[in-house]
């Protein structure tokens, strides 16, 4: 047999191995990039388990009040107010009780608002665009958060307002809450206040809970981010791994 043919066969053999492994190569690197379906899919994914682990963990006798970073306190204009009560023997004896059937309702206000949360947040988790999903999967810690406050703050507050409303109802609190912050607006120069507090305790506990409630989320989101081994499907472990090797 020809050396020549010989040497030029395995010279071409060599070449035809190398462009076989570079397209397998090339394969094995474009299946591990994430199409814009899957990437849209799989921040859905991600954010439906996310808010629904997140409200649901809210949505718990006590996972307000018996949580000191999630409690919600009465308003901070009557704080000083609040104290004086409570060093006040005779004074907490009238109406220190009454401060923490407020303080109780708000709380149970809050936790039972949580199970109106997931529909609310499936409802822009599903208007989620490419655009908006490329903007979470590559925006760091944090970044779904964000997305679902600006979709969702303003229905969430209308949710929440009916069901705290009837907590707040349930514990007559607008029978000593509102002579207190008459007494106290009344009173604003003495105590220090430069205007009155606003009396719609309503409110106030609703932008608590939201706001308790989105804590609550990020902490789910970053964790998906951070920790692998909460990634459960192969959508989620291959979106976010290719969010990885974007770092």
């Amino acid at each position: 047999m020809n050396k020549t043919w010989i040497f030029g066969a395995a010279i071409a053999l060599v070449f035809t191995s190398c462009d076989v492994l570079m397209q397998a190569g090339q394969i094995a690197a474009s299946s591990m990039v994430p199409t814009n379906d899957e990437v849209v899919k799989g921040l859905k994914e991600a954010l439906v388990n996310g808010v629904t682990t997140g409200s649901s963990n809210l949505n718990k006798r006590g996972a307000f009040f018996g949580n000191a970073a999630l409690k919600i306190l009465l308003p901070p204009e009557v704080k000083n107010v609040e104290s004086k009560i409570r060093n006040n023997m005779v004074l907490n004896t009238l109406i220190g009780g009454q401060l923490d059937k407020c303080i109780q309702a708000m709380n149970d206000g809050a936790e039972n608002a949580m199970a109106k949360a997931i529909p609310v947040f499936k409802d822009a988790v599903m208007g989620m665009s490419f655009s908006d999903a490329m903007g979470v999967l590559k925006g760091g810690n944090g970044a779904a958060t964000t997305f679902l406050k600006k979709t969702t703050t303003t229905a969430l507050h209308g949710a929440f307002q009916p069901v705290i409303k009837k907590a707040l109802e349930e514990v007559e609190v607008a029978k000593y809450w509102e002579p207190i912050v008459k007494a106290i607006n009344s009173n604003k120069g003495l105590l220090g206040l430069s205007s009155d507090i606003n009396p719609d305790l309503n409110m106030y506990v609703t932008e608590k809970a939201t706001t308790g409630l989105f804590t609550e989320i990020e902490k789910e989101e970053n964790a998906i981010r951070q920790n692998p081994g909460k990634r459960t499907t192969e959508i989620l472990k291959k979106v976010f791994s290719y969010a990885d090797s974007q770092k």
